[in-house]
């Protein structure tokens, strides 16, 4: 693997965060959101993140990882009872959204430093590089 392969790896970890970032800030954002049926209410999404090896490019192989998809929670939304709310069954129960802010957050705080991790290591490649070509002056 070449020297500058870091630095793709690390871009690709840095974009991949950066789709966990966003998909986080979704479901935080919809955690509050209620719906009148089962079927319409918001539903956490998490991303799926895949390794990625290319052997078949020869000697230089490319790898990091990349967003396979975002998958939607399938854990029952909660029901609760209002029959005053305007979007309440006959029954008068709301469906919310099954975000758990807590988890929600602690994802958010575990994105971000895999984020900042990726950019130490750009930032330490770079640098060692930098002193790399300062040595044949």
């Amino acid at each position: 693997m070449g020297l500058f392969k870091v630095f793709d790896i690390a871009g690709s970890a840095m974009s991949a965060q950066s789709v966990r970032l966003n998909t986080t800030a979704s479901n935080l954002a919809n955690a509050n959101s209620a719906a009148g049926r089962p079927e319409d209410v918001y539903r956490a999404r998490q991303p799926v993140f895949q390794t990625v090896l290319d052997e078949q490019s020869g000697q230089d192989a490319t790898a990091g990882v990349r967003v396979a998809g975002i998958i939607e929670s399938q854990a029952e939304p909660l029901r609760v009872h209002q029959p005053g709310h305007p979007l309440a069954d006959e029954q008068g129960y709301v469906y919310m959204a099954n975000v758990n802010p807590v988890d929600e957050l602690v994802n958010m705080i575990s994105a971000s430093r895999s984020y900042q991790n990726s950019v130490e290591v750009l930032n330490t490649s770079k640098e060692l590089l930098l002193r790399t070509l300062m040595l044949g002056q």
